[in-house]
């Protein structure tokens, strides 16, 4: 997957935040709630802190509230119910919104008519990790293994049917091995289960697991980016080692359905402005996040081009899930 750049429109973004902003503060700031869809501790928790911290002199108070579960269906399904006043909104990876309409036979919502777009925060990379009870260095011995015991080897993600899931799905059908999918609540979980020795494999952002691999306690054998990641640039990519694949995707921020324009616009503004500023561009690039900043129309404009882009993908599976 490419990843997309917003020059022109973002100079556009900018100057309607010029606009949208002191016009907010004619008026008493209202409060702002982020849910996420998975545990504290986890890379959509941080994301949505680090956002957090840089929305707080656009709004009276801004909180993270965790929803955890259900690959992040049940934090949707908060916001979709929640007013549309502009005052709740949910930050996720592109999974839920390009993935689980191809996934699952039945979801209790619809990811483009039940909720407004409001920007691209970031787009990211995932990263192919060994535990201890791999022992194995790089893609090469990990295959090895793998094809010499076919299903054996196990690999734990976030939660079934989110993005991980199906990179360690089209990893094994782009390397010709078989591995077996161990579903968590969300990275942390996984990364128990992975240090325990219960997994041998995880496939996850980049940053769940960065610390445990600088401090030697797992091993990241692959990045599934088209470049090395800043984070681990001593880890090489896919095809580096002979995979022939990359995979990258982003976070968002999406309202209820029915937000009004000039709501809607505010908060496109507010985070864009916020992604840009020096603190917190330096801080997501640290986190191997690539700030965007989008419009509404660009996140929407990305959002349906995945969801084509993952419907052969995953109906090549064959993996439906209830």
């Amino acid at each position: 997957m490419q990843r997309r750049k917003f020059t022109a429109s973002a100079l556009a973004l900018a100057a309607t935040a010029a606009v949208a902003l002191p016009a907010l503060a004619q008026t008493p700031a209202p409060p702002l709630k982020i849910v996420v869809g998975f545990p504290p501790g986890g890379s959509a928790d941080l994301l949505a802190r680090l956002l957090a911290e840089g929305l707080k002199n656009d709004f009276s108070s801004v909180i993270v509230e965790n929803k955890p579960g259900a690959g992040g269906r049940i934090a949707l399904g908060h916001v979709k119910r929640a007013p549309a006043d502009g005052q709740t909104v949910v930050l996720l990876p592109s999974g839920p919104m390009v993935l689980f309409p191809h996934v699952y036979k039945k979801l209790d919502y619809d990811a483009v008519t039940d909720f407004t777009p409001i920007s691209l925060l970031a787009h990211f990379q995932f990263s192919v990790v060994a535990g201890p009870s791999a022992g194995v260095k790089n893609v090469a011995e990990m295959l090895a293994k793998a094809k010499a015991a076919p299903g054996k080897s196990t690999y734990g993600t976030p939660g079934q049917g989110t993005l991980p899931h199906f990179m360690g799905v089209m990893f094994g059908q782009k390397a010709g091995a078989e591995l077996t999918h161990v579903p968590f609540q969300g990275g942390g979980p996984a990364n128990t289960a992975l240090l325990g020795g219960h997994i041998d494999y995880k496939f996850d952002v980049v940053t769940e697991t960065a610390e445990l691999h600088r401090a030697g306690k797992v091993r990241i054998i692959a990045v599934t980016g088209a470049q090395r990641d800043p984070q681990v640039p001593e880890v090489p990519t896919l095809k580096e080692q002979g995979v022939d694949m990359e995979a990258t995707a982003w976070f968002a921020m999406y309202g209820p359905a029915g937000l009004k324009p000039e709501v809607r616009d505010m908060l496109s503004a507010a985070v864009a402005k916020a992604v840009r500023t020096p603190v917190l561009k330096t801080r997501l690039l640290e986190q191997g996040y690539e700030p965007v900043g989008s419009t509404p129309a660009e996140l929407a404009a990305a959002q349906k081009t995945d969801l084509q882009r993952w419907a052969g993908p995953i109906k090549a599976t064959g993996i439906q899930l209830d």
